[in-house]
């Protein structure tokens, strides 16, 4: 197991430990034991980061004009300072994470560097200015020009599934808008925030632009950036319950909130896909446990071929065994769940499936296997949608099957749902699978399993599933707040 470094806290261009010297431990996923610690921040330590943020923000020209190819510059070098410890990182990510070894290279890590350069890349697109045109009003001639400007201090809050892809999707939009950030990160894996304190001074951040803080508590920083004043937008990636607690906390000072919340997407595997087999196996949910938002973990198969599929997702489930679960595998791509608490959350909610439906397969904690917070990969058949099973969000390396009557159906069933982020359809016919995508009320969606999430592409959710966007250009102007001017003239 590798040796983490003791994640520090990185306020006003300093790397410091807490206030009173506090510590917490991190606990591994794959061993249920401390693996390294963290500064245990103070409310002191929070505000010191708010005072900070302010500052740099009101009294420097960070966030001005002038300076926005300076941004540019800094957050490409602080990109090569990350490349340079992709190593390390992977390493973050496996002990502290838990992931498998052949997850580094999905969302783990390169996909969230790859992002990084999408940020970079579509930065010339940000419209910084925008022409309304001329138009005379009451005699005046009206010149209007709205000027987009950096909104302020962010916080970004973010979760511990994915979380250098999350941090970077918040921290280098913020910065190339012109803001300045008190980053966040769960307690369960805060290296993977502290890392940004670590390299943002050799980047040429400016001090208080770039401050992290975490501890043990995971509401006492994250409610202190809701309510404060001085903070102007919180970014938040997490469960839909604290997306609404935040939204609640955040109206006394009518603070501008981003949140990516919760989601229970659909895949609708149609009866003319010519490529079923395929189709049906991959609705496995196993990358990473199953510990992702936009995972399409309702598995919707027309009821022509549902027993076709059932007798495809279990063979696919037996020849799974001993294809995961093993840290150091290239191969493996899913680990233990993160923590204690999802861990018997998960299975407490696979034993409220095996009230309801019918277990084709797993079902079972591994302890087998090691003595982390291993979850065999499990599938519930005869699954109807009013079901909890189909409704709530289980976060965890379970996939529900419902059979459906025709495309209407299908549709029904998929928007019968709190959440709105992601879903699939895979069909023989493109343009009847986009008639489908065009009615189903999400974020982002798949045919024939495109790929809909990039770093140049905006990613949220609607309904339950968040507010506003992340990633592209739009993840950048939601750190923009447009000011618009009139220039009149008589005559």
């Amino acid at each position: 197991m590798t040796t983490l470094t003791p994640a520090r806290l990185f306020i006003d261009g300093e790397l410091r430990d807490a206030a009173g010297g506090k510590t917490f431990d991190v606990i591994s996923p794959w061993t249920d034991a401390p693996i390294n610690t963290a500064a245990d921040a103070s409310a002191e330590d929070v505000d010191a980061a708010i005072v900070a943020a302010r500052r740099a923000f009101d009294s420097t020209d960070w966030s001005h004009d002038s300076n926005r190819q300076k941004r540019l510059e800094i957050c490409t070098k602080y990109l090569d300072l990350f490349k340079a410890n992709f190593d390390r990182l992977a390493d973050i990510a496996i002990n502290e994470g838990g992931c498998a070894r052949g997850s580094v290279n999905r969302e783990q890590v390169a996909m969230a560097l790859a992002g990084w350069q999408d940020y970079l890349d579509v930065f010339p697109r940000v419209e910084w200015e925008r022409d309304y045109g001329t138009r005379e009003t009451w005699g005046i001639k009206n010149i209007r020009k709205s000027y987009h400007e950096p909104i302020g201090v962010v916080g970004a809050i973010t979760p511990w599934n994915a979380p250098l892809y999350v941090n970077v999707g918040k921290v280098v939009a913020a910065l190339l808008a012109g803001c300045t950030v008190i980053l966040k990160p769960a307690p369960d894996t805060p290296s993977m925030g502290a890392i940004f304190g670590e390299l943002a001074n050799e980047a040429g951040i400016p001090k208080g632009v770039m401050n992290v803080v975490f501890g043990a508590d995971p509401a006492l920083a994250g409610e202190m950036l809701v309510t404060d004043k001085r903070v102007d937008l919180i970014s938040f990636t997490g469960s839909t319950a604290v997306g609404k607690r935040i939204m609640q906390q955040g109206a006394e000072s009518l603070k501008r909130v981003f949140l990516e919340l919760g989601g229970k997407s659909a895949r609708i595997v149609l009866e003319d896909d010519p490529l079923f087999e395929r189709d049906v196996a991959m609705g496995m949910l196993v990358n990473h446990a199953g510990q992702g938002c936009a995972v399409q973990s309702r598995l919707l198969v027309h009821r022509s071929r549902y027993e076709e599929a059932k007798a495809i997702l279990k063979a696919t489930y037996d020849n799974f065994d001993g294809n995961w679960g093993e840290q150091e595998n290239p191969a493996h791509t899913m680990g233990p769940v993160v923590n204690r608490k999802q861990y018997e959350r998960v299975l407490g909610l696979i034993e409220v499936g095996k009230s309801e439906a019918t277990l084709l397969a797993g079902g079972k904690a591994r302890p087998d296997m090691g003595p982390g917070y291993l979850i065999e990969p499990t599938c519930f058949v005869d699954v109807t949608n009013d079901m909890r099973i189909a409704q709530e969000e289980i976060f965890g390396p379970v996939v529900v099957v419902i059979p459906f009557d025709d495309d209407e159906d299908a549709i029904r069933i998929a928007n019968d749902s709190a959440y709105g982020l992601s879903g699939g359809v895979c069909t023989g016919d493109v343009e009847r699978g986009l008639k489908i995508a065009r009615r189903i009320h999400t974020g982002t969606f798949s045919i024939n399993n495109g790929m809909c999430i990039a770093g140049d592409l905006p990613f949220g959710g609607v309904k339950a599933s968040g507010v506003g966007r992340e990633w592209g250009v739009e993840g950048i102007e939601e750190y923009l707040e447009p000011k618009l001017v009139a220039i009149g003239s008589f005559g």
